[in-house]
């Protein structure tokens, strides 16, 4: 049992310093100026989330210790959601409710994303599906996060494991990766 906590707490720093980064590339302003991503908590979440996603993808496929450094990612995407909850204001009552629902829509999310991820239009329709959740995605704006996720993809999958890591990563901006 001891190897575990040491295994987990091994990849713990670099874990959020990956998450860290894929929350700076998942604010970042084109997003939601130019393809018209909500500008709100569940409109960030959902950037949050596919970006997150971006990385725990890439690391569920290097060799080991790549799973174990994605759930250090995923662990301190849900250590950061935990605190900002609290953060707004959400008694202590109702953050792990709904720390585990927002875990829920993530996993959901990454279910949906990887099994559209192999057709282009079927990826639109998912990425469209939870960022607008119902609402009409700007004309053009699904095609381009799909062009955005694929270009992030690529360019994470070029990204040796040994700087991922030391918690190293770097994503395009987001212009240039949803041309």
């Amino acid at each position: 049992m001891a190897g575990f906590f040491r295994r987990r707490a091994r990849h713990e720093r670099a874990g959020f310093q990956l998450y860290t980064a894929a929350v700076t590339a998942a604010r970042d302003p084109y997003l939601y100026v130019t393809l018209g991503v909500p500008d709100t908590l569940d409109g960030r979440f959902d950037s949050v989330a596919l970006h997150a996603y971006l990385v725990i993808r890439r690391l569920n496929m290097a060799p080991p210790p790549g799973a174990e450094l994605a759930q250090a990612v995923f662990d301190a995407m849900f250590s950061d959601m935990d605190v900002n909850l609290r953060e707004m204001g959400v008694s202590d009552m109702s953050v792990g409710k709904r720390n585990r629902a927002m875990w829920e829509a993530f996993h959901g999310r990454s279910v949906a994303y990887a099994a559209a991820w192999a057709d282009g239009e079927q990826l639109a329709e998912a990425i469209a599906r939870n960022v607008w959740r119902g609402q009409e995605a700007p004309a053009g704006s699904p095609d381009a996060l799909v062009r955005l996720v694929r270009a992030q993809a690529e360019c994470l999958a070029e990204q040796p494991l040994e700087a991922l890591l030391r918690g190293e990563i770097t994503f395009i901006p987001a212009e240039e990766a949803a041309r």
